[in-house]
C-alpha cells in the first residue's frame, strides 16, 4: 500500500513578494515494486519514469529510506546518479529530469516546490547550482520535522502561511549547504585540521601568522589556504583579521582603554594600521564606533 500526504498550493502574487512561496508539499512512501510515480497527483506533476519531464518551479527532495536513481540534463541524460537514503536532490525549472526507487527497496520521499527571486539569487550567486543539484545530508531529524511542518502548515492554510512555508524552504536550503559541505571535509581530515587551526587562532590571534600555523599542522601554506578558505569562507589572513577585528569592537565597546592601547591588545603594533584596518572592515572608525556603541558621554 502507497502512503501520501501531499498538498498543491495556488500561490497569490502577492505572496511572491515576500521572495519565495510554494507551490506544494507532500510526502510519500513507495513500496518495493511499487509503481511510481503514483497516480494521485495532479496532470503537470505526474511524469513517466521513462520520459522525464520538465517543471516551471524548484523543488527540493528528501530521501529516508530505500534508494533509487536521478537524471537530469545538466549532467547528461543518460548518467544516473545514485540516490542513496539521506540524501537530498534539487531540481530546477525549466530542466528535463527524471528520478525513481529501486524496486528492490522502494523509499520514502519528501519534498517541496517553491518559486520566487530568493531562491533566483542563491542560484546567481553561486551557492546553488544545476551541475551540483544533489547533497549528502544523512538522516536528520532537523529536516525531517521542517518537511512535516510544512505539510501542517499547508493543510492548515491559516493567514500568513505562504511566509511560514517561505522561512522552511529557507531552512531547508540552508541545511542542505551546511550539512553537504561539512559531510565532504569529514570525510577526510580536513575537518580536524581546520578545527585545530581555529582553536590557534582564538589562542594566539595577536602573534599567530598563517604560515605558522600551516607549519604546525604539518601542511603545506598553499594547501592550507585552499583547504581554510573553502571551510571557512574566509583566508587564513583575513580569518585572522577578523577575530581582531571582534576583540577590538569588544574593547571599544566595553572598557576605558585608548585606542592605541587596543590596537596594540589586538595585535597591531602600528595605530595607523589598526585605523586603516578597522574602518576598512566597519565603514566607522574606532572612536566613531565607540560612540555608537557606548553612547554619549556624560
Amino acid at each position: 500500500m502507497t502512503s501520501v500526504h501531499l498538498k498543491y498550493l495556488a500561490v497569490n502574487p502577492v505572496d511572491l513578494k515576500w521572495g519565495l512561496a510554494v507551490n506544494s508539499v507532500g510526502f510519500q512512501e513507495i513500496p518495493p515494486g511499487g509503481d511510481y510515480p503514483p497516480r494521485n497527483h495532479p496532470s503537470r506533476y505526474v511524469f513517466s519514469v521513462q520520459n522525464g519531464r520538465i517543471l516551471n518551479e524548484y523543488q527540493l527532495l528528501y530521501i529516508t529510506e530505500g534508494r533509487g536513481k536521478f537524471f537530469c540534463s545538466s549532467l547528461g541524460r543518460n548518467k544516473a546518479v545514485q540516490i542513496e537514503r539521506g540524501m537530498m536532490f534539487l531540481l530546477f525549472p525549466g530542466e528535463w529530469h527524471s528520478y525513481f526507487p529501486d524496486r528492490q527497496t522502494g523509499w520514502k520521499e519528501y519534498w517541496i516546490g517553491f518559486n520566487g527571486s530568493f531562491v533566483d539569487n542563491l542560484i546567481q550567486h553561486g551557492f546553488f547550482s544545476r551541475e551540483s543539484p544533489v547533497f549528502s545530508v544523512r538522516i536528520r531529524e532537523d529536516i525531517v520535522n521542517l518537511y512535516n511542518m510544512a505539510i501542517d502548515a499547508s493543510v492548515a492554510q491559516e493567514s500568513g502561511f505562504q511566509q511560514v512555508l517561505a522561512g522552511i524552504v529557507d531552512r531547508l536550503l540552508s541545511l542542505a549547504y551546511f550539512y553537504d559541505r561539512n559531510s565532504q571535509f569529514q570525510e577526510s581530515d580536513a575537518a580536524n585540521k581546520i578545527g585545530q587551526a581555529k582553536v590557534m587562532i582564538y589562542d594566539s590571534f595577536t602573534t599567530i601568522t598563517p604560515e605558522e600555523i600551516a607549519s604546525k599542522l604539518c601542511l603545506s601554506y598553499s594547501s592550507f589556504r585552499k583547504t581554510f578558505k573553502e571551510y571557512t569562507g574566509f583566508s587564513p589572513a583575513r580569518f585572522i583579521n577578523e577575530v581582531r577585528m571582534s576583540k577590538a569592537k569588544e574593547l571599544l565597546t566595553n572598557t576605558s582603554m585608548s585606542i592605541k592601547e587596543i590596537a596594540y591588545n589586538v595585535g597591531y603594533n602600528n595605530h595607523d594600521y589598526f585605523f586603516t584596518a578597522f574602518r576598512h572592515t566597519t565603514g566607522q572608525t574606532p572612536a566613531e564606533y565607540r560612540a555608537m556603541t557606548q553612547g554619549p558621554k556624560p
